[in-house]
């Protein structure tokens, strides 16, 4: 029933952008912190980017900062991830993720590879 479908990614050239997407279902999304996590080849799993529950408070890695942005949409149960400046070492399967009262939940990932 708790659900999180990530969509968005794709091949992209260094300096191009690209805009990725959560759809939640199955829980109460505006109770729930939302975040962006990202997983490369030989590479443990990362922290991108988290919002609040009421996108009050948002947080970057610092490899991330300044090209990244984070934004939810409450009323569509959707969370974003606007990507910018994208370079050859943002390329990683990027997970969606819901720390909410009854625990966390994980998207099934999408791929972005940014490449020439």
């Amino acid at each position: 029933q708790v659900q999180l479908v990530e969509s968005g990614g794709g091949l992209v050239q260094p300096g191009g952008s690209l805009r990725l997407s959560c759809a939640a279902s199955g829980f109460i999304f505006s109770s729930s912190t939302m975040s962006w996590h990202r997983q490369a080849p030989g590479k443990e799993r990362e922290l991108v980017a988290a919002i609040t529950s009421t996108g009050g408070y948002t947080n970057y890695a610092d490899s991330v900062k300044g090209r990244f942005t984070i934004s939810r949409d409450n009323a569509k149960n959707t969370v974003h991830l606007q990507m910018n400046s994208l370079k050859p070492e943002d390329t990683a399967v990027y997970y969606c993720n819901a720390l909410g009262p009854r625990g966390t939940t994980w998207g099934q990932g999408t791929q972005v590879t940014v490449s020439s």
